[in-house]
């Protein structure tokens, strides 16, 4: 019985832990998302920017309003090497995470065999002793309704 109260306990413990991994992946994506609408709206914003450069440069404009144009879009596109740099950190850590679910969830999965196999075990144990008991009671019975010479 201990040993079945112990599988238990380590079955429940897979359980939680790949749920706390469950959760950590959910929030990873979560992240992700949150980090790609930031990309995307970095580069629509640069593409704007580049666009109203253009159109300026094309309408004439000064060389300091060309510096300023050129160096915000400098900065616009070190802010979107950035956020890529951000969008693979998590990428790598949602890969790392399924993984550590992936684990968790294979021996999880080992743990509710052996439970199974387990239970199967004690199933056929208190059979054979039923049958054990069902065949001493039938011998009983028969040594009993024998005729005695």
């Amino acid at each position: 019985m201990a040993k079945h109260a112990s599988l238990v306990t380590l079955i429940d413990l897979k359980t939680d832990a790949a749920n706390q991994i469950a959760k950590q992946l959910q929030k990873l994506q979560t992240e992700r998302n949150n980090a790609k609408s930031q990309l995307s709206t970095l580069q629509v914003y640069r593409q704007d920017y580049a666009e109203r450069l253009q159109k300026a440069t094309m309408d004439g404009v000064t060389t300091a309003n060309y510096h300023n144009f050129r160096q915000f879009i400098a900065t616009l596109d070190e802010a979107i090497l950035q956020q890529n740099r951000v969008v693979g950190q998590i990428d790598r850590n949602i890969e790392q995470s399924q993984q550590q679910w992936y684990a968790e969830k294979q021996r999880l999965k080992s743990y509710e065999a052996l439970q199974t196999r387990h239970h199967q075990q004690q199933l056929q144990r208190e059979n054979r002793a039923e049958q054990l008991a069902n065949d001493e009671a039938s011998a009983a019975l028969y040594r009993r309704t024998r005729p005695s010479y």
